[in-house]
């Protein structure tokens, strides 16, 4: 059985005053939409007590002392990975001996609850600095500077190696029936490598990377794609493209080759993914492709390019439009990782 709210004591008060003023039972009771029997109560507490507050109730005094909440406060403060049994054994050095789920419930009194720990690149003292003084020196760039760079990267995405749908409504004793199952395979039944890039004006041009990605290879693949999404998306003259420091990114044979061709290279911190935003319609690429249920590596191909295509040019306005909010959390976080 489901239990009632409780009134609050300024709506008790209420039903005090209505009876003083004359008022009987059942009128009150029609009056306020609750029961007779409420209404009674409430009245012979005031009679007995003056009072509509709720008096000391009677029950099992907790086991949780000032003493065991500071103990069990602190060890959480130093170690939130820690289990609600290795908190157990924490208490019993203050002699407070308590279940496992009396733990919990007692960490949901200080709002504290358990959630899966979010998967962000380890940050170096070195990596923190460097993200802390790329945000703070483009920070006050104007937007129309955002709106002219090319923002690229490279993706692996497996056959069924995404499964989004976790879930399924199913009859007990049909777990193992085969609509109710995520099939998988080993290393994720293949996968395809691919380049991509985007501006605000939308998606540039994306790539099937056939071969292993190095610095002669991905020097073919800006040649043959940077400059024909650079038309597409009408950027400006002094357009500037962004990549990481990936080890063929920043190899002397891709410096030299990106010095020949005189483009604006964006200087880029290390172990910053949070500040690319191409790494959101990675996202929306996978979801996009899996939702189609690729059997094969031909059809996975076949799905980024045309998923790709379909991504809307407003989704990248506002995801460079947002990059300024971007840089202001770095900052916020000193060089620290961010929600994003």
């Amino acid at each position: 059985m489901v239990r009632a709210k409780e009134l609050s004591e300024a709506f008790r008060k209420n039903i005090v005053a209505a009876y003083e003023s004359g008022k009987g039972f059942k009128k009150i009771s029609k009056d306020f939409e609750i029961s007779h029997s409420t209404v009674r109560k409430i009245v012979y507490k005031w009679r007995a007590f003056k009072t509509t507050a709720n008096m000391p109730r009677s029950g099992r005094p907790s086991k949780f002392t000032p003493r065991a909440d500071r103990k069990m406060l602190k060890e959480v403060s130093k170690n939130p990975k820690m289990s609600s049994r290795d908190l157990q054994q924490a208490l019993a050095t203050v002699d407070v001996e308590v279940h496992a789920s009396t733990i919990r419930k007692r960490l949901h009194k200080f709002n504290l609850h358990g959630r899966r720990a979010r998967r962000k690149p380890l940050l170096s003292k070195r990596n923190i600095e460097a993200r802390l003084t790329f945000a703070r020196e483009n920070v006050d760039k104007d937007q129309d500077f955002w709106n002219n760079v090319l923002w690229t990267y490279e993706s692996k995405t497996e056959l069924y190696g995404h499964q989004s749908r976790g879930h399924v409504w199913r009859k007990p004793n049909t777990a193992f029936q085969e609509k109710n199952l995520i099939p998988t395979v080993k290393h994720g039944g293949g996968s395809v490598m691919v380049w991509g890039c985007f501006a605000a004006a939308g998606p540039g041009q994306l790539t099937i990377i056939e071969s292993t990605m190095n610095s002669t290879v991905y020097q073919k693949v800006l040649e043959e794609h940077v400059r024909p999404s650079v038309r597409k998306l009408k950027l400006k003259r002094n357009w500037t493209m962004q990549h990481d420091n990936d080890p063929k990114h920043t190899s002397k044979s891709t410096k030299d080759w990106l010095k020949k061709k005189k483009w604006r290279v964006l200087e880029w911190p290390s172990q910053s993914p949070d500040l690319n935003p191409i790494e959101m319609l990675w996202g929306d690429l996978k979801r996009a492709v899996h939702a189609r249920y690729p059997s094969n590596i031909s059809q996975l191909k076949q799905f980024c390019i045309e998923e790709w295509g379909k991504i809307p040019s407003d989704r990248c306005q506002r995801l460079v439009d947002d990059y300024k909010n971007r840089l202001i959390a770095v900052i916020s976080a000193k060089g620290g990782n961010t929600s994003y």
